[in-house]
């Protein structure tokens, strides 16, 4: 499962060792600028054009890719997917249709346990907020947008002036159409491209397999290889019959896409191109040293620490409770797929010695700067200081933030709720203060739907125990210190007070909270105590934060913007540099690749069904196979979804540069034909996101095989199979 995951190379220190041609595994480049990579890609295998993959006014591929989000944050997209028909059935991860299936999961039709599938179109679910986009056309409008800009603005000032052109820029996009567009900065504000999306609302689950196939593994897997999990989701895209986006409806039509990818079940072999595009979310490749130390000894080392105390009671919980198991799915795996990414990241941060690699990169750097602007030899000695500056300060906001506000769910949520109930009661007008009460107990029946209070009660003294000890007073919100003081020498732990709240409050149950709200009372709210913990803890990281000297901040984006344009000067004429990913559409490409992660260890290109029997341990929830596969793999019907050995292929791995936000992104051979679904990257290699290793990099991929098999011959469900395009 892919939160976050890779690539593109270390800067410049590798680039000034090696020779100047470019690696063909690195980097996540813009799609209107492939055709720089064009004759590297044809080395590697590409028998298409430049145009096949982006192209203005013909069908081509990028037609076929499908940016998944939520409504309110279309540009923010947390998965990818594809379009494999010419009646807009699109696939993706598992774990990225996870929330929708838990969404519609009931103890009586648990489709995140036995899956779901819809064999005819009016079986297919809705689902209220989840888009898909899809790129219309992308722009390189860095001349215009700079032409705003100086160097003697204030960071303020340059904000502003960013803002306001690249609003009207975006504007001019969109008028006259039903397109979106952003203007997103590249490079560290260096550079700026503007993206016009056509944004579908209407996307209606279509099927998945059983999580214990599309999450076979589970934690003990993730990360790793060699994997055999069968991480794959269906939805499909719906509009008006014009074409265009329209809300759920009835009347909406499956969408004719401009393009939509053939799915092949020929062979694959070492050594095969392979391209992915997708959305990759964030990476921070241009990094320095200073920044290093603050993600390996503050963000990562207290994410995992924190989030290990949640982990461990979910897994009680859920395993004892399948209303429990349904209720908490989604949010286990967001919580856990984080957990397990800070410590794998970490270990091979140290492994790879990318601390040393990043302080040699800055020494080339000063030496460059030396003969520069002034402006190039000061930016290291700003970031520098405004790392140090806000160090104490992050390591606080980070225990707040996991521990009070997001690791314990009701607190926060109970003092939003709160806000939004003081705000209708302050409406004069007496139907807008009726309508807004509703959205209230909307709001609250959407977060009660997935709660339980013993599970809640629970999480909230652990963390409140562990926060208390380890977060210096100062940082601890009122209440705490209040708590421990008024306690004198008998406080021991926070266990009685979380009692003592829950037993209370208006917000600790769903029937308490619509009790509440047949009489809501502002002033009975404001001295609810879990209404005061959320309200307080939210102050406390906003006063924290604000401690952070705007100076620094300033500091800190003028020294990163110097630094990285520094960066692509010394680059300039030697080798091509990617922008970090900021979930705009990417393409990547490589090769299918084994690889050697340690001495004596060699790991092949490709899984099996084979490994799935092998792994199965019916103890062992994160390892259960269904009886049907067990049955479909004893009598050896893999059709013609088989490779020439007769084994069904379930995984492979390539040297694709992939991140978070890659989930589901199609793996595309050369001939332009989907192959498979990528979802995972290997933990020898975790430090991607910040530093590429080229020799160990390796992006795990679904093979489109599988996938075929269950569809076909696990679930049946032939009528998907049927209008699908399938290269033999």
């Amino acid at each position: 499962m892919t939160r976050k995951t890779f690539f593109f190379a270390l800067f410049m220190s590798i680039a000034m060792l090696l020779p100047t041609a470019l690696r063909a595994d690195e980097g996540m480049w813009l799609l209107s600028l492939i055709g720089k990579n064009y004759n590297d890609m044809k080395k590697q295998g590409f028998k298409l054009s430049p145009e096949d993959i982006y192209s203005v006014n013909s069908s081509c591929i990028k037609d076929a890719i499908v940016g998944l989000g939520n409504n309110g944050r279309p540009f923010a997209h947390f998965c990818t997917g594809e379009i494999i028909s010419d009646q807009g059935l699109i696939t993706t991860n598992h774990h990225c249709g996870y929330g929708k299936l838990q969404e519609h999961s009931t103890v009586e039709h648990d489709y995140l346990r036995d899956g779901f599938w819809a064999y005819s179109k009016n079986e297919e679910l809705p689902n209220p907020g989840l888009t898909a986009s899809i790129l219309i056309r992308m722009e390189d409008v860095s001349d215009r947008v700079n032409r705003e800009l100086s160097d003697e603005m204030s960071e303020a000032d340059r904000n502003a002036a960013i803002k306001e052109i690249c609003t009207k820029i975006a504007d001019e996009a969109k008028r006259g159409t039903y397109y979106d567009a952003m203007v997103k900065p590249m490079f560290q504000g260096n550079q700026f491209f503007l993206f016009v999306h056509v944004i579908y609302k209407d996307v209606r689950l279509v099927g998945a397999p059983p999580s214990s196939m599309g999450n076979f593994g589970g934690d003990a897997d993730n990360w790793s290889w060699p994997r055999h999990t069968c991480d794959f989701s269906m939805f499909r895209i719906y509009a008006n019959p014009d074409g265009s986006p329209a809300e759920y409806n009835a009347s909406n039509v499956p969408l004719h896409p401009k393009h939509h990818l053939p799915v092949s079940i020929r062979e694959l072999n070492d050594g095969d191109f392979a391209m992915v595009l997708g959305f990759p979310g964030t990476t921070d490749r241009f990094l320095t040293s200073y920044g290093l130390k603050e993600t390996t000894d503050i963000t990562n080392k207290l994410t995992h620490e924190l989030r290990d105390i949640k982990i461990e009671i979910l897994r009680e919980e859920m395993q004892a409770s399948q209303s429990t198991r349904i209720k908490y799915a989604s949010k286990y795996a967001n919580c856990s797929n984080y957990w397990k990414y800070t410590a794998e990241q970490n270990k091979a941060l140290k492994a790879l010695n990318t601390m040393q690699l990043k302080q040699d990169l800055e020494s080339d750097y000063r030496a460059w700067a030396r003969t520069q602007q002034p402006k190039y030899g000061q930016a290291l000695g700003l970031i520098e200081d405004a790392y140090a500056l806000r160090r104490p300060y992050q390591k606080a906001m980070l225990y707040v933030a996991e521990g009070l506000l997001t690791g314990t769910e009701l607190p926060f949520n109970a003092y939003r709720l709160g806000l939004a109930i003081e705000r209708a009661l302050g409406e004069e007008d007496y139907d807008t203060r009726m309508a807004q009460l509703e959205m209230v107990k909307q709001r609250a029946a959407d977060f009660y739907k997935d709660y339980e209070p013993s599970v809640e009660r629970r999480i909230m003294k652990s963390y409140y125990n562990y926060v208390f000890a380890n977060l210096e007073s100062r940082y601890r919100p009122d209440f705490m210190n209040t708590a421990a003081k008024k306690g004198g020498k008998k406080f021991s732990d926070f266990n009685d007070y979380v009692d003592k709240m829950f037993d209370k409050s208006v917000f600790a149950t769903k029937e308490a909270f619509d009790e509440f709200m047949k009489k809501p009372d502002i002033d009975k709210m404001h001295k609810d105590m879990i209404y005061i913990a959320g309200e307080q803890s939210y102050e406390k990281y906003i006063e924290i934060n604000n401690l952070i000297p705007e100076s620094s901040r300033d500091d800190m984006a003028r020294g990163m913007r110097d630094f990285t344009n520094g960066l692509l000067q010394m680059a300039s004429g030697k080798r091509l540099m990617a922008p970090d990913a900021n979930s705009t559409i990417r393409c990547t490409y490589g090769n299918v690749k084994a690889y050697s992660p340690a001495d004596g260890v060699d790991y092949r290109y490709y899984t099996t069904l084979l490994g799935v029997m092998q792994k199965e341990d019916p103890n062992d929830h994160e390892f259960i196979v269904p009886e049907r596969l067990k049955k479909l793999y004893n009598e050896g019907d893999f059709g013609r979804y088989a490779n020439k050995r007769g084994e069904l292929p379930t995984c492979f791995v390539t040297t694709n540069d992939i991140t978070g936000g890659n989930s589901g992104s199609p793996v595309i051979n050369g001939n332009g034909e989907l192959i498979g679904l990528a979802f995972d990257g290997n933990g020898e290699a975790m430090s991607g996101d910040i530093d590429f290793e080229e020799n160990l990099q390796r992006c795990i991929c679904l093979d489109a095989r599988y996938m075929l098999w269950v569809i076909d011959k696990y679930a049946g469900a032939t009528n998907l199979i049927e209008e699908m395009t399938i290269v033999k």
